[in-house]
């Protein structure tokens, strides 16, 4: 008697077990096909590539304030980024968050100069002007973002600071050289967000 109960115990465990296997398999992938989807709509509407202009700006500018100068003029990567900032991000800079680090900024600048030392004041110099740029630019220079004018001014400014860095690195084949390859890269990153953005109406 005792024998057979636990049989019985035995094979509903296994049963339970088997559903809960099945429950986990299905569930994952449901999990799956969504991150599929998802990742597939990121780059269809090219906000995956937006997220990697924003990380080759941020790559560069970091690049900038290292051993590894990039002699350009990285000042124009503050518009370029304006430009191609993500929407997340856009609505943080512009929400209380931005308006906060932009007053910090502002109030540090006019009444604490002299706790700011010249290397910190040049590391973040470029950094407070993009965030006073996105708190202040008006709406009608955000509709700007993502359309044909904005993709070119994008184009045109990638197009300078690759000329740029290579007559600094003496020439093509230097500027792609194992010192100046990483920073080549990062500005060859550049355009393939505004490509993409011109040519996607049209392939549409």
């Amino acid at each position: 008697m005792v024998g057979s109960r636990n049989l019985l115990d035995l094979s509903e465990m296994d049963g339970s077990i088997s559903s809960d296997l099945q429950t986990i398999m299905a569930a994952s992938a449901s999990l799956g096909s969504h991150i599929y989807t998802n990742v597939g709509d990121a780059f269809a509407n090219g906000n995956l590539l937006t997220w990697l202009a924003f990380a080759a700006a941020t790559f560069l500018f970091i690049m900038d304030r290292t051993n590894w100068r990039t002699n350009i003029l990285t000042a124009l990567l503050v518009p370029y980024i304006g430009l191609n900032l993500p929407s997340t991000l856009l609505k943080i800079l512009r929400g209380d968050i931005g308006l906060w680090l932009a007053f910090i900024a502002v109030v540090m600048r006019l009444f604490f100069p002299e706790h700011i030392s010249g290397n910190v004041k040049e590391h973040l110099e470029l950094p407070a002007c993009l965030i006073l740029l996105v708190v202040t630019a008006p709406d009608m220079l955000l509709k700007v973002r993502f359309t044909w004018i904005g993709e070119t001014i994008s184009l045109l400014i990638g197009c300078y600071l690759l000329y740029d860095h290579i007559n600094a690195a003496g020439g093509f084949r230097q500027a792609f050289a194992a010192r100046g390859a990483p920073i080549s890269i990062g500005i060859l990153l550049l355009f393939v967000a505004p490509i993409f953005q011109i040519i996607l109406p049209i392939i549409l």
